[in-house]
């Protein structure tokens, strides 16, 4: 989707997307703060910055929707582990949840709107 047709202006501040981006790579606070840290750090990154830009606004709302998805897409997956179907599907989303998260990054540096794939919209 274009930034124009999302409202946004297609002239991006460095600093925009610096936040952006940050937005993104915030889920990888999992490894620091398990087992929220995922959802934790993105919604603080855009609860202080969303009024900064709308730019930011969409990138933080799209990582805070994405990260509750991967969550709410994670609960099968533990309930399955004891038919030993869940290890595989929980390697796969865990993939899937780093390629996504990393790609989206490297979108909202680049200065172009992104959308997750398989997300459900809360925000």
């Amino acid at each position: 989707m274009r930034l124009d047709e999302m409202g946004i202006s297609p002239e991006i501040s460095k600093d925009e997307r610096l936040w952006s981006t940050f937005c993104h790579l915030s889920c990888f606070a999992i490894f620091i703060l398990p087992p929220v840290g995922h959802l934790i750090a993105p919604l603080v990154l855009w609860l202080i910055k969303r009024h900064d830009s709308a730019f930011i606004d969409e990138h933080g709302k799209e990582a805070i929707n994405f990260q509750i998805s991967v969550t709410l897409y994670a609960i099968p997956c533990v309930l399955l582990f004891f038919f030993f179907i869940g290890i595989p599907l929980a390697l796969a989303l865990g993939l899937f949840w780093f390629a996504a998260s990393i790609y989206a990054a490297i979108q909202a540096n680049d200065g172009m709107a992104f959308r997750y794939p398989l997300t459900i919209r809360f925000l």
